[in-house]
C-alpha cells in the first residue's frame, strides 16, 4: 500500500504526541497516512508491552491510520547498525511515502535522536538500487521520500516549518490520552513520572498554543527540515 505521509517515532506515542495533529489534518483532506514505532517502549516505568500495544491500536485508530507497524528494534538499545538500517529501508520501500516525519533531533530521550539519525540513514538508503531487501519474499524496488522532517518534541527547538492544527488539537490530544498508563490519569495508582504528570499535559498544551502563535494560529506542531524549503512568493500575493 501507497502512502502520502508515514511517521516514525522511536515509541508508540511519539507520533501522537508530535505530529498527529498534522497527521489528521492531511487525512482530513483525503490523504493517507500510517505510523511505524521502532519500538514497543518496553524500558517505560509506567505499563507493559501489552498495554502499550492495546494504547498505540486505541490511539491508531482515532487517528484513522491506514496503517501501524512495530519494528521492535528494542526499547533503550537499538543501534545505528546495518540490520536495523535496513528494516526501516524496508518499511520504507514498502508504504513508498511521500513525506516521512521522524523523531526530533535531539531530545531528552536519547532514542529520540538516535532514531531521528536511523531515519535519515535509511531514507537515502532506501533510493539505492544495490540496497537489496525483501518484504514477503519478494524483492522491493527503490524509493525515496520527496521530504524528510523531524517533529519537535521534549526540548526547544526553532522550528523550520510550522503546521496549523487548530481545527485538530482535541483530537490529537484525544490520541495521546489513549496511552491511559503514560499520561495524566488520575485513577492510576502507578507512580507518577515526568510524563504522566498534570504538568507534562499542560506542557504539550502550550507547546501547540507557543508553535501556533508563531504562524498566527491557536495551535500549531513545529518541524525541522535539513533541506531548504522551496516557496513561490507568487502564491503569497
Amino acid at each position: 500500500m501507497k502512502l502520502d505521509i508515514l511517521a516514525f517515532g522511536a515509541h508508540p506515542d511519539d507520533v501522537e504526541l508530535s505530529c498527529s495533529g498534522t497527521l489528521l489534518k492531511y487525512k482530513d483532506a483525503g490523504r493517507s497516512i500510517g505510523i511505524i514505532d521502532l519500538t514497543e517502549g518496553e524500558l517505560g516505568t509506567r505499563g507493559t508491552k501489552e498495554t502499550r500495544r492495546e494504547e498505540a491500536k486505541q490511539a491508531g485508530s482515532i487517528l484513522g491510520l491506514d496503517i501501524r507497524e512495530n519494528l521492535d528494534l528494542g526499547d533503550g538499545w537499538f543501534e545505528l547498525n546495518k540490520e536495523n538500517k535496513l528494516a526501516v529501508v524496508s518499511a520504507i520501500r514498502a508504504f513508498k511515502p511521500e513525506i516521512i516525519f521522524a523523531n526530533a533531533v535531539r531530545d531528552r530521550h536519547p532514542d529520540h535522536g538516535r532514531g531521528a539519525r536511523l531515519i535519515r540513514d535509511a531514507c537515502f538508503l532506501a533510493g539505492l538500487s544495490k540496497v537489496v531487501t525483501k518484504r514477503n519474499g519478494e524483492i522491493q524496488d527503490p524509493w525515496r521520500p520527496r521530504h524528510l522532517f523531524n517533529y519537535i518534541q521534549s526540548n526547544h527547538i526553532t522550528p523550520d516549518l510550522v503546521i496549523d492544527i487548530s481545527n485538530f488539537q482535541a483530537q490529537k490530544m484525544k490520541s495521546v490520552l489513549a496511552y491511559k498508563t503514560q499520561f495524566f490519569n488520575p485513577d492510576s495508582d502507578e507512580q507518577e513520572t515526568f510524563i504522566s504528570s498534570k504538568r507534562f499535559i499542560d506542557f504539550i498544551d502550550a507547546r501547540g498554543r507557543e508553535m501556533g502563535g508563531a504562524i498566527g494560529a491557536v495551535y500549531g506542531e513545529g518541524f525541522t527540515t535539513e533541506n531548504p524549503l522551496s516557496y513561490d512568493f507568487n502564491s503569497l500575493l
